[in-house]
């Protein structure tokens, strides 16, 4: 029997900097992809255009954080538990203002 499943560590995904953003992404596929972001207390993340073929979720799994969609100029508040569906084209940035690491979950389908 072939297995289907795919697991993956954190240290074998992609990981890089978006200013003080720290992301891992650990799936990249045609139709979807999904990774976590981590930021510092105070710490910005970097400006996402958005995605023109695909909505994003973003999940706060831990912090305090903050969203902001500049087209809208508006900020949205994340604490642990809280998700945000970020509309197909919609560009957001991420704030920390919490006085610990935040983590956000994320997943952009279908075409990122």
């Amino acid at each position: 029997m072939e297995l289907k499943g795919i697991v993956k560590g954190k240290k074998e995904c992609r990981s890089f900097m978006e200013e003080g953003e720290f992301i891992r992404e650990y799936f990249k596929t045609d139709r979807l992809t999904f990774g976590v972001s981590e930021i510092m207390p105070g710490k910005i993340g970097g400006l996402d255009p958005g995605h023109n073929e695909a909505d994003e979720i973003f999940f706060c799994s831990k912090g305090h954080m903050l969203c902001y969609f500049p087209e809208e100029d508006k900020y949205y508040e994340l604490t642990e538990g809280d998700a945000l569906l970020i509309p197909q084209g919609v560009g957001h940035r991420l704030f920390n203002v919490g006085e610990e690491k935040g983590v956000i979950v994320w997943c952009c389908a279908p075409h990122p």
